[in-house]
Parts: structure tokens; C-alpha cells; sequence
């Protein structure tokens, strides 16, 4: 009765209520061939030591020790041991998210920490305490300048996150926004500037693009910048690498910025959970969605913190509310916080050019063998690049996974004109011997095909 709490005839009272005769009739809407017909294949009760021998065995089958080119808005940094350390104290991980704020004094610091660094790296005049992730920010931020401006379109680059855009693709849908693509020119691989000038018109709310880009090129922000605000819509610089603002001039012309902040810290750990950041200009901050941390005095003059902004379902009423995201990332933001504090400005400069001088290492190593080819080599880039091979990668992927090298990802499910195209990353984890590796091996299927 622990986990099955409803009897026989109180079941059969909720069908009698809603009109059903049986449970088979209630799930009748589902296609028989999804549905299950016999018990589930439960094994028996086992005891704490038999689980925790199955799962060690289990772990054992897990790959380990691959080096990884994969990157599309997922990279894979060191992380100090510290992080864990301290995000595991009880005093953190039993508060993430403080419903009764003020209490919490050493959370709201860190967020208010977290809030300060992230105004710094963006140019930005405010942070919020974050988001979910990247992806909910960017789609986030494009409902704020719906707000802002009180206009329904927006204008998308294709070099923005694929996924990005389907996260924002459903938010629009249900909130009945159109929205245009604006196409990348095919030497640069940045936004088509004309092309963007000519889908931005007066009704414009949002202008959104990515830098660096999926490509991982640096777009053009200040010449975006001027043709979103020529007729009056506001510029959304989404982030999706954070390590690349250690080199990366900052989105100082943008009005909101909205940025993946999983490269500080946090672990890629199967797909997340990642933590979104959002920072504007302070005329915005109103329509700022989620929550703002402030500096205070209390009654005796000493320093606090408080939730200074809440514009939330649960704080204010629903038709006033900015987001139905109900909480922020505060636990995964105080990992973000913990690592900038270590780094440091210096150490955020110095990581991004170790990035820098990775990439552009492997970039040269695999465009010079026979068949391969570098795409979009007019504009600068940071740590990911596209590589055009003439064998198929499906074929020297699995080379290099019997090498123990997971090589870059397929562009064709996204971007199908590029034909046998792969985007490739190279953070500071890789080695130079596992790039020459990657290229040996490349250049074996290359040659004979």
C-alpha cells in the first residue's frame, strides 16, 4: 500500500467518475502496439550488497579513458576539485533553491557573486540568479524583448544552436510568434549580414544570434547590433561556450545576453543539468524573467542580501509574471561561481587561449590530409571548427573509436548542404597525442579512399 495507495473499489469508483468501465478501456486511446500486454520482467528482491555488486559490475561496462572532439554546446573542461567539495556542504546542497530567501544568507551571497561575475564577462549592466539552462535562456530572452518592445516577431540566425532554436520554436508556437531565419554566408560561415537586414523590419522584437556561433565562428555583434536597432528591435546574443569571453570581446552592443554556463564547472554528466544565464541592459531589468539577488544593510548597519526581484508565478500574480520557469540554478550557478572565483581573471584568459591554441592546432592537423578540407576560414573562430572530409564520417568515426577517440559530430542532420561536413572541438583535456592520433587515422581512410 506504500507505493500503490488506491484500493480495488476506490479504483473502480475514479473510472465510474470519469466514465470508464475498466483500465483497459481508460488507456484504449493508446495504439495496442505500445502498449504492454504481460507483467513487467521485475527480478526478485535483492539485498544492499547484491545491488551494490550489480551496479560496480554495471559501471564496469562503461566506457572510459576516450578522448572526445565533441563539443555543439556540451564541452568537456577540467574541474577543480574544490567545486564538489564545497557544492556537497549541506549548507548549500539543502538550499539550492531558498523559498524563504532571506534566511539563507550564504546562498543569496553566492548568487550575488554569481550575478556580479557574470555582469562582468558579458558587459552587461545586470545578471539574473540564472536559468535552466542555455537553450530556455535564449527562448527566455526573446519573450522578454517581446515585452519590451510590445511587438510579435523575431528574427533567428541558422547559426544559432539547432536545438536552441527548437526549444524556441515550441515557445513560439504557443505564444503565436513568427519567426524568420536569417542564412550564414558560405566563406565566413557568420550571419548573412544582407540577408538579416532584409527579414528585420519595423515589427521586429528580437534579433537573435550566436557568438561564437554553432560553427563555432565569431560573429560580426557591433554590424548586427546596428542593423537590429535601426528599426528598433533588441539584439540577443546567445553563448554557448562561456570560456570563449576569457579572449572573446564581450557582447557590450547586445541588450540582453543570454549565455550556456556549463563550461565553468559544471560536469557534463550525461546531459545536465546545465546552468542558463541571463544579463541585460539595466532599462530592461523589469522584464527580466526568474530572480535577482540585491545588497543590503539590515537594522544594525551590517551587510545583507535579499531577493530583491521575483517575477514569478509564485511571487506575483500569473498574468504579471515574466516566466513559468519556477526556480533558478542556484546549486550548479555556485559551481559556476566557485570556478571563476579559483580561475580568476588571469586564469579565465589564460584557459581560453589554451582552447584557442588547442583548436587551432588540431584545425591544421586534420585540414592537411589528403581529402579533408577546413570550412569557413574567413572570420575568426575560438575552439571548434568544421571539417569537410571526402570519405563519409560514419566510416572514420569507427576507426577512431577503435582508437578510443570519439571524433566530431555530423553536420548533416542540421545543416544538409554541407555534405560530409563534422564540427569539431578542442578544449584544454585534449592532448597533443590524441590530436595527431586523430589524424593519422583520418589521414588512413583519406588516402584510400
Amino acid at each position: 500500500m506504500r507505493y500503490l495507495p488506491k484500493s480495488p473499489a476506490e479504483r473502480e469508483r475514479m473510472l465510474a467518475a470519469i466514465g470508464a468501465r475498466s483500465i483497459d478501456e481508460l488507456f484504449a486511446v493508446i495504439p495496442a502496439e505500445c502498449r504492454l500486454d504481460r507483467d513487467l520482467d521485475v527480478p526478485r528482491q535483492q539485498a544492499e550488497s547484491e545491488i551494490i555488486d550489480y551496479f560496480r559490475a554495471a559501471a564496469d561496462k562503461n566506457a572510459t579513458g576516450y578522448a572526445s572532439f565533441l563539443g555543439a554546446g556540451a564541452y568537456r573542461h577540467y574541474r577543480p576539485v574544490i567545486i564538489d567539495s564545497l557544492v556537497q556542504r549541506g549548507e548549500f546542497l539543502t538550499s539550492y533553491t531558498p523559498y524563504q530567501a532571506e534566511i539563507t544568507q550564504g546562498t543569496l551571497q553566492a548568487i550575488f557573486e554569481f550575478q556580479t561575475m557574470i555582469a562582468e564577462l558579458t558587459g552587461m549592466d545586470v545578471a539574473n540568479a540564472s536559468m535552466y539552462d542555455g537553450s530556455t535562456g535564449a527562448a527566455e530572452a526573446v519573450m522578454m524583448a517581446v515585452r519590451v518592445t510590445g511587438r510579435r516577431k523575431a528574427v533567428v540566425a541558422t547559426t544559432v544552436h539547432p536545438e536552441y532554436r527548437e526549444v524556441l520554436a515550441t515557445y513560439a508556437t504557443h505564444q503565436r510568434l513568427p519567426t524568420t531565419l536569417a542564412g550564414y554566408d558560405a566563406k565566413t560561415g557568420r550571419v548573412d549580414l544582407a540577408a538579416l537586414e532584409a527579414s528585420v523590419t519595423k515589427e521586429t522584437a528580437a534579433v537573435l544570434v550566436q557568438s561564437p556561433n554553432f560553427f563555432g565562428v565569431i560573429e560580426d555583434i557591433p554590424a548586427i547590433a546596428a542593423i537590429a536597432h535601426a528599426q528598433g528591435a533588441l539584439l540577443i546574443v546567445s553563448i554557448a561556450e562561456a570560456v570563449s569571453l576569457g579572449v572573446v570581446r564581450p557582447p557590450v552592443e547586445a541588450d540582453i545576453v543570454s549565455m550556456e554556463a556549463q563550461s565553468f564547472g559544471v560536469a557534463l554528466s550525461y546531459g545536465g543539468p546545465f546552468c542558463g544565464v541571463m544579463a541585460c541592459k539595466e532599462q530592461y531589468i523589469r522584464q527580466m524573467p526568474g530572480r535577482l539577488v540585491g545588497q543590503t544593510t539590515d537594522g544594525t548597519g551590517y551587510r545583507g542580501f535579499v531577493l530583491t526581484l521575483a517575477t514569478r508565478e509564485q511571487h506575483i500574480r500569473r498574468e504579471k509574471a515574466t516566466s513559468n520557469i519556477c526556480t533558478n540554478q542556484a546549486l550548479v550557478a555556485l559551481m559556476t561561481t566557485i570556478f571563476l572565483a579559483v580561475y580568476g581573471k588571469e586564469g579565465i584568459r589564460e584557459l581560453a587561449e589554451h582552447n584557442l591554441a588547442k583548436a587551432d592546432y588540431t584545425a591544421n592537423r586534420l585540414s592537411t590530409q589528403p581529402g579533408a578540407k577546413l570550412l569557413f576560414t574567413g572570420a575568426p573562430r575560438f575552439h571548434e571548427f568544421v571539417l569537410q572530409t571526402a570519405e563519409p564520417p560514419v566510416l572514420w568515426s569507427q576507426r577512431l573509436l577503435d582508437e578510443k577517440i570519439v571524433g566530431g559530430i555530423e553536420l548533416s542532420r542540421w545543416y544538409p548542404e554541407l555534405g560530409h561536413a563534422t564540427l569539431w572541438c578542442a578544449t584544454e583535456v585534449i592532448t597533443r597525442e590524441q590530436i595527431d592520433t586523430a589524424a593519422m587515422v583520418l589521414a588512413a581512410g583519406l588516402v584510400e579512399a
